[in-house]
């Protein structure tokens, strides 16, 4: 795609950029993981947002709030990655109905084995295009138009514009 194939409003064109390049890009990333045979990055999201909570467990509602990832049907997910014992459903203590997700040491290294991957196919579909002042200087005016709700750092490991 090169800018004359984009909408001559400056913000429809912006927008309709964002979208073709997230799109682009997670379909690379994660053609990149299933190729080194690794489970979908929505794995990985719900292990890494786990992990960075702190917490020692996330009620779903919380853990959706955090993810990188659009989750249509997180509960679904949970379970495929509960099944696979990467994280584990347990009661909540202060409410008898609700459930908290915890993160099994299983899926903190399936964590751990699947980010060098992912920080290559990172690289290769968005770093081999920008330079670092580039980056940065997209990222900051990235960071600008993230909804107020879903503005937590949520960049990956330690990233900072």
């Amino acid at each position: 795609m090169q800018v004359k194939d984009l909408p001559t409003d400056p913000i429809v064109a912006t927008w309709v950029a964002i979208v073709r390049a997230s799109n682009g890009i997670i379909a690379s990333v994660t053609a990149d993981a299933k190729a080194a045979g690794l489970p979908p990055l929505e794995w990985y999201d719900v292990l890494w947002e786990l992990e960075r909570s702190g917490k020692p467990g996330l009620r779903p509602f919380e853990l959706e709030n955090g993810l990188l990832l659009a989750q249509y049907n997180l509960s679904r997910l949970i379970d495929r990655i509960a099944s696979a014992g990467h994280v584990e459903k347990r009661a909540c203590p202060s409410d008898g109905r609700g459930q908290i997700i915890v993160l099994t040491e299983k899926g903190r290294a399936l964590r751990k084995k699947i980010w060098p991957t992912y920080l290559a196919a990172i690289q290769k579909h968005v770093g081999s295009h920008l330079s670092e002042k580039d980056a940065r200087a997209l990222c900051s005016l990235m960071v600008r138009v993230i909804p107020e709700k879903n503005s937590g750092d949520r960049r990956g490991e330690g990233a900072h514009c």
